[in-house]
Parts: structure tokens; C-alpha cells; sequence
């Protein structure tokens, strides 16, 4: 028989006033640190040690009182991220077996789907400038938020990018995308991610390894392993929206966010809705529209909009009533009946 082996020695539990060191804004950690603490009374949990027993239907569980409190989906999901980074958090340092909140599903909107919120074009800025430019990896994160924001890919599609994907198309550098169900679809590159990837690749020196994965593992890229679409939200989305200040700031904030900010923003500026459809690989244009969000002076009805001018005087057709029973249209768009004879 086999002999029984001790469970794996565990690193010792940061303290609380060390969780979420890594957020510059003391308003947003302080946010962080009340969803944790919020969490930590449902489940009756007193000390930080006992974080190592959670599993998923803790936080199921949680998940379904804030719920029934009338709390909106974005909130509850909100929420959940902020469990989720601290664990996140606790197993980068060996103090935790593994995150149970990961594989927890979260509640969607009456639609049936997340509502990624759209960030402005000054955050989408914050976001896209928010790693460092001196290191490997904020080259390398500065690349995949460029490539999210500016190009609409998904992190599925981001992690299954090679280098030979960047091509050219007419003279123009253009990136190969394969998709949802293996659909491949050719984009001009946008000048900004093609400077933040040249600019990746001259510092991570896997440039001519074309049939290598693109975005790698910052301590091991030499070794040829792609990024895992999971260490894409936690390690770069969320890192740099907590840092920046965004993850508070805009309610919801999610890796889908970047996706839905880039067709907003193409939409918005001009482009035909079956051109981003296209650009995103959507099978069909409802998807597309999803993204749309029309200004105000876009939603008016279109009954609202008609206007028929009555001729002004000396026009052919001033003050004549026409044949009896007819109707025309005034200058404020009311019809008005012609009198007609008895």
C-alpha cells in the first residue's frame, strides 16, 4: 500500500493590512478590503487562516444572499472579483491551495448576458498606459492592452496568437486572428499595437520564433509557452485596472470590457456595423449591436423625426384645399381636412 503522505506545507498567511498591497489607490484597496471583510462574516470566518477552508459554495452561497438582497448583478460581480484577485493573490504567495472562486459562475443581466461596461476614451487611455514601460513585463502587458483595446480581441483569441500571425496585407501590417469555432479573419494592425508589440518583441527576443505563441509567460517566454487566458485577466486586465483606479471606478470592470470599449469606440467613430461585425468575427450582426450605444438624439422614435412642410404662399399649391375629403400637412406636421360639402 501505498504510504500516507503529509499534505504539502503551505507559506504562511500575509497578514491583512498586507492584502492588496499592489493597489496604489488607498481609496480602491480600502474597497477591496470591505468586500473581503463582507464575505468573511457571511461565512462566519474570524481569522485569515481560516480563508484556506473556503471552497466554491462559500462563495455560492454569498452570491445568493447578495442576490436576494436586491443587490444589481454588476454589483454582485464586482464583488466576486474582489474575492477572487485576493485569492488570486494568496496562491501567487503559496498560501492557499487554489482559488475557489474562480469556477463561480456569475449572475448575468436581464438580457441573459454580462453587460461589459464601455469605458470612456480618457480610460481607456489610463488602462493602455497604466504598466511600465522599463520592464519585460510592462512591454509586454502595454502590448496585450493595445491588442484588447485597439484591435477587440478576445483572451482566447490573444493566447492563441503566434508571431507568424503578424502579417502583411497590400503593404500594410496587418494580424491574423483565428476565432470562435476556428474562423480566421485578417485586421490592419493599429499603429499604436504595432509599435507596443515591436517593442515587446525586441526586449523578449522570440521575434523570429514565428510558429512560437506570441505573448508568453514573462519568467519562462523563452521556453515557448503560451499564456493561459485566466493569467490574462488576473496578471494584466485587473492588475492594471486596480492600479490605475479603474476597477472601482467603473462598476463591472472586466477583460470583456476591452473588447466591448473597441467595438463601442469603432462603432461611435463611424464604422459600418457589418464592417465590425467582420472585424470582431461575429457570426451574425445582433451580436455586433450589442455594443452599440446610440446618443441620446440617436433614440428618438422614427415617427418623430417626419416632417412634411406646407407650401409657402405664392408656391404651386398655396391655400388650395384640394378635391373634397383630401387631407395635407401643416407646417407644425398635424394633418388638417379639407372641408368638404355636405
Amino acid at each position: 500500500m501505498p504510504e500516507d503522505r503529509p499534505p504539502p506545507r503551505r507559506a504562511a498567511m500575509p497578514p491583512r493590512e498586507a492584502w492588496f498591497a499592489g493597489i496604489e489607490s488607498e481609496r480602491n484597496r480600502r474597497g477591496y478590503l470591505r468586500d473581503v471583510g463582507e464575505f468573511m462574516d457571511h461565512a462566519g470566518l474570524r481569522e485569515a487562516e481560516e480563508l484556506r477552508d473556503v471552497a466554491p459554495e462559500h462563495a455560492e452561497a454569498w452570491r445568493e444572499a447578495l442576490l436576494a438582497r436586491g443587490l444589481r448583478p454588476a454589483t454582485v460581480r464586482r464583488k466576486l472579483s474582489a474575492l477572487s484577485s485576493l485569492f488570486d493573490e494568496l496562491l501567487a504567495r503559496g498560501a492557499v491551495a487554489g482559488n475557489p472562486v474562480r469556477g463561480v459562475g456569475r449572475p448575468v443581466d436581464e438580457e441573459g448576458r454580462h453587460a461589459a461596461p464601455v469605458l470612456t476614451g480618457m480610460q481607456a487611455r489610463r488602462l493602455l498606459d497604466a504598466p511600465p514601460a522599463g520592464t519585460l513585463k510592462g512591454l509586454r502587458d502595454r502590448a496585450i492592452l493595445a491588442v484588447m483595446l485597439c484591435q477587440g480581441l478576445t483572451r482566447e483569441e490573444l493566447c492563441g496568437l503566434r508571431v507568424g500571425d503578424l502579417v502583411a496585407m497590400d503593404g500594410r501590417p496587418c494580424l491574423k486572428v483565428v476565432g470562435n469555432r476556428g474562423r480566421m479573419r485578417i485586421a490592419a494592425l493599429h499603429p499604436e499595437t504595432e509599435e507596443r508589440i515591436g517593442n515587446y518583441l525586441g526586449r523578449a527576443g522570440h521575434g523570429r520564433d514565428l510558429t512560437g505563441p506570441l505573448f508568453r509567460p514573462v519568467a519562462r517566454h523563452r521556453a515557448g509557452r503560451a499564456l493561459d487566458p485566466g493569467s490574462v485577466y488576473s496578471n494584466v486586465v485587473r492588475c492594471h485596472a486596480d492600479r490605475s483606479g479603474l476597477a472601482r471606478e467603473v462598476e463591472g470592470l472586466c477583460a470583456h470590457s476591452l473588447r466591448a470599449t473597441a467595438a463601442a469606440t469603432a462603432l461611435r467613430e463611424g464604422a459600418r456595423p457589418e464592417a465590425v461585425r467582420d472585424w470582431l468575427g461575429h457570426a451574425g450582426l445582433a451580436a455586433t449591436l450589442r455594443y452599440y450605444r446610440p446618443p441620446a438624439s440617436e433614440r428618438i422614435d422614427p415617427a418623430l423625426r417626419i416632417s412634411y412642410p406646407a407650401p409657402e404662399h405664392g408656391e404651386p399649391g398655396a391655400g388650395v384645399t384640394g378635391a373634397p375629403g383630401s387631407r395635407h400637412m401643416s407646417a407644425g406636421g398635424e394633418a388638417s381636412a379639407a372641408e368638404a360639402p355636405a
